[in-house]
């Protein structure tokens, strides 16, 4: 006799295997992938499934009868609330409603249901998590919320504004369809050189890969050693340089550092060709060179910044087997070294699908950046993409201007063979971490012969460099390191001006497990910028008189800041 519960189980099971196979096939994920092929393995327990099934069938019956008990005019107790922190349906017209409300409830339980049931999956955990993040991708597309009939908000304004706003909503529609985005921000706004990257200063060198930025002092005097920034090439530089009320460029600056900025090539077809090695050698090493000549320094500090970090562990590594000492310190923003837990960008990376990039690009051609932007996204879908969709489009509105989500829009594209490079030996084989596993510009890479000084800055809510991973870059680096935890995530964290004393950050002495660490560690309030400045005081060197004129008699000035490089917009 077949065990109702137990065919149940599997019934649901398969259905929803077949569902998120579809929705796999819809992001573009191929079937014979291993993401893919973990959904086959996936199995069930019968008891844990009835229980979870009990449960969700209470649920919608306490939902039914309180729903009833609204229609009655009595009060009655949620029975799915929201999570703390869920804006979607923060309005009172979901309360006020008793359709809408049962409406979101029902979702809410659903939803619930559907990530319980992947918790209560047999299943390997790398498969168990990439079920959880297509699951929360279609329950994220799903919510109510989403759509204009099921949207109390939306339809509220669309009477009230006898329909224009869903004219105005599908106007939106149609201009960003044209611009393959969604828009986050009134980007009107903003211009990058006008109110977005305004620190002075003037490009003194360029390749066809980089412009190196030189930055005007605004000190009498200042240290002798310049600091040399690398910001995350898979972006653009400003993001460092956004207004001077949040700009980290210009608190240095004001601290009396001489900085330089590497402003990353956007690529285009032409420069397809260029490999890891080149970034390394053309971008990291060269800008490192020009930066001590510029300023006649024997020694410069560098700062990396997410893969501009990753790029700058790499660098170190070959200057150190080649006995160049010319680095006296690194700072390492949200960067990964080590990659063995990357949170959910890894879980779409597997053999079959970087093979498959090598197969396409990995001779040449373009990794575009606004692929790149669409996984970024997709990590923070309700805030970075159905917020929007709802704002937008729902209800006609034209999003708030934001230098930050204006800067997350200007993508920049990387070359085929750099990211392929790129995603083989970090995210797929982790291959940095070990000694001689990884070449670099024809060196093996021992990031354990590294013995910079090194400050090493996690953010606590960074969703693309877990801050436990980033801890790692402590266990391998063979200097004195100081790591500092940072409130928020990947950029506002970062972009935590001192002047507005607002977060708290982390400190502590390091020990061999992350956790050990933030137990035994410090809260501070206000932001680990003040922290950094006086940590990086002590590298600075001796005070000199600040020169009013940039470059010097071989790299003369190219144009003015922020150069050309960093203006080339993808359309």
């Amino acid at each position: 006799m077949v065990n109702p519960t137990f065919s149940s189980a599997e019934q649901f099971t398969a259905a929803a295997q077949a569902l998120l196979q579809n929705f796999l096939g819809s992001l573009g994920v191929p079937p014979d992938c291993e993401f893919a092929r973990s959904l086959e393995s996936v199995g069930v327990d019968s008891a844990k499934f009835a229980a979870l099934q009990a449960r969700y069938f209470q649920l919608h019956a306490a939902l039914w009868q309180s729903a009833l008990t609204r229609e009655a005019g009595r009060d009655a107790t949620p029975i799915a609330p929201p999570d703390r922190g869920d804006r979607r349906f923060s309005s009172a017209e979901w309360q006020r409603n008793p359709w809408f409300d049962y409406l979101r409830q029902s979702y809410l339980i659903n939803s619930r249901f559907l990530s319980d049931w992947i918790d209560a999956l047999e299943a390997e955990p790398r498969a168990k998590e990439r079920l959880r993040f297509i699951a929360r991708q279609f329950s994220d597309a799903m919510s109510p919320a989403n759509f204009a009939a099921t949207n109390p908000d939306a339809l509220k304004l669309a009477l009230e504004t006898n329909g224009e706003s869903l004219t105005q909503g599908i106007r939106r529609l149609l201009e960003d369809v044209h611009r393959g985005r969604i828009s986050t921000t009134d980007e009107s706004v903003f211009e990058v050189g006008k109110n977005l990257a305004v620190s002075q200063g003037a490009v003194v060198f360029e390749n066809e890969l980089i412009q190196l930025i030189q930055y005007k002092p605004v000190t009498p005097s200042v240290f002798e050693r310049p600091l040399v920034m690398f910001p995350p090439c898979i972006n653009k530089y400003y993001i460092l340089d956004l207004r001077p009320e949040n700009s980290l460029v210009r608190y240095v600056v004001e601290q009396g550092h001489p900085v330089f900025m590497v402003s990353w090539r956007n690529i285009t077809e032409e420069l397809g060709h260029l490999t890891w090695d080149d970034y390394i050698e053309r971008g990291v090493l060269k800008a490192l060179e020009v930066a001590s000549a510029v300023c006649a320094a024997e020694k410069v500090n560098a700062l990396g910044f997410c893969v501009g970090g990753t790029m700058l562990g790499a660098a170190l590594a070959v200057m150190a087997a080649k006995g160049d000492n010319r680095v006296e310190s690194a700072t390492f923003l949200a960067s990964m070294l080590d990659f063995s837990g990357t949170g959910d960008i890894g879980l779409f990376i597997d053999e079959a699908s970087v093979a498959a990039r090598e197969a396409a690009i990995g001779g040449g051609g373009i990794m575009p950046g606004r692929d790149l932007a669409l996984v970024f996204s997709a990590l923070r879908a309700n805030d970075l993409v159905w917020s929007y969709v709802v704002n937008n489009y729902l209800k006609g509105k034209s999003p708030d201007a934001f230098d930050l989500l204006y800067w997350n829009a200007d993508s920049t594209n990387l070359p085929g063979p750099m990211y392929c490079w790129y995603a083989r030996n970090t995210y797929l084989e982790n291959g940095l971490r070990e000694p001689g596993r990884t070449v670099v510009l024809g060196v093996p890479v021992d990031l354990g012969k590294i013995t910079v000084p090194a400050y090493v800055l996690a953010t606590r809510e960074d969703h693309i460099v877990p801050w436990r991973t980033a801890y790692g870059t402590t266990q391998l680096l063979g200097g004195e390191m100081r790591f500092v935890l940072g409130a928020s995530g990947h950029v506002a964290g970062i972009v935590n001006p001192a002047s507005k004393n607002k977060r708290s950050h982390w400190t502590g002495a390091l020990a061999a497990d992350p956790e050990e660490w933030l137990a035994a560690g410090n809260e501070r309030p206000g932001s680990w910028w003040t922290d950094w400045s006086a940590w990086l005081e002590g590298f600075g060197g001796e005070r000199v008189k600040a020169r009013a004129r940039l470059g010097n008699a071989k790299f003369k000035l190219i144009e003015p800041a922020p150069g050309r490089y960093v203006k080339h917009r993808i359309v």
